[in-house]
């Protein structure tokens, strides 16, 4: 399993997401929507917010870092 992830810097709640795919063995790509135009358009087009983190993961679209969600998105992949 794998999840994109788009982030901000100096975004508390980006780190523990970070910390939490770590920890759970998922690998990650991260655009920083700070530092790139592109991925800003693509994460507001994807999820219509401006808010980090944005996490693209078992073909949903999650807006900050909703643990319990995550959670049942890794045992559906898991079956």
């Amino acid at each position: 399993m794998e999840a994109i992830i788009y982030t901000a810097p100096t975004c508390t709640w980006c780190k523990k997401l970070k910390e939490w795919l770590k920890k759970k063995k998922i690998s990650y790509q991260e655009h920083d929507v700070v530092e790139s135009d592109d991925a800003r358009e693509i994460m507001i087009d994807k999820s219509a917010q401006m808010s980090v983190p944005v996490i693209e993961m078992g073909g949903e679209i999650i807006v900050g870092f909703d643990e319990a969600r995550l959670e049942e998105i890794v045992k559906k992949q898991k079956k």
